[in-house]
């Protein structure tokens, strides 16, 4: 292991809320798979993710939220098709994509006019979220790479990293696949990407 590789810590929050409070990037668990994560209202720190996975300015990162009530925060509307399949599919592995309101949406990258909100089903980052704010998360590896799914393979994707990643949250195996991606700015809404929920089951959550 590299000797400026980040530390590896156990899955509870104080750490990991100092580390992004101080407006680092950490890596964390997920219900899907290892994602990193900053604080919305830490703009360096997201500058940094975006560094760090080598991610595209045009590839706009997701944000997830802990409560139903932290969508006002980053969502300008909340279509009644994103009601529908959100009250069906969250907690779990479904970002929907809606209007961002202005000052969070050009954080963010893409076109800064959308957002793709997920609520997870898994109680940490939920409590992260719930604690820090909505966080921008990404999956945990070099754009256009394979997922991490544990903490080892964190560390390996980001051995040259320097101190650019501040800390590992070792959770386990996270063997889930990426969320799917429905995109609630069109009516119906349309697929942007098929993962953890089938589409089919989507089309059917708005019948």
């Amino acid at each position: 292991m590299s000797p400026t590789a980040p530390p590896v810590v156990p899955l509870r929050p104080d750490a990991v809320l100092d580390a992004l409070g101080a407006g680092s990037v950490v890596a964390i668990p997920t219900d899907t798979v290892y994602g990193l994560a900053a604080r919305l209202d830490r703009p360096g720190a997201l500058d940094v993710l975006f560094a760090l996975k080598s991610r595209p300015a045009d590839v706009a990162l997701p944000v997830l939220i802990g409560r139903w009530n932290q969508l006002r925060s980053v969502a300008e509307t909340w279509p009644r098709d994103a009601s529908m399949i959100a009250a069906r599919f969250w907690p779990g592995p479904l970002t929907v994509v809606v209007p961002a309101r202005p000052e969070i949406g050009p954080l963010l990258g893409g076109d800064g006019t959308t957002v793709g909100i997920r609520r997870p089903a898994h109680s940490f980052v939920r409590a992260l979220c719930v604690k820090a704010g909505p966080l921008a998360v990404t999956s945990a590896n070099r754009h256009g790479a394979s997922p991490s799914h544990s903490a080892a393979e964190v560390l390996e994707a980001f051995a040259d990293a320097g101190g650019a990643l501040a800390l590992v949250v070792d959770g386990g195996r996270c063997d889930g696949v990426p969320s799917t991606v429905a995109d609630c700015t069109t009516s119906p809404p349309t697929c942007r990407r098929e993962g953890g929920v089938p589409w089919d089951w989507v089309e059917a959550a708005l019948r």
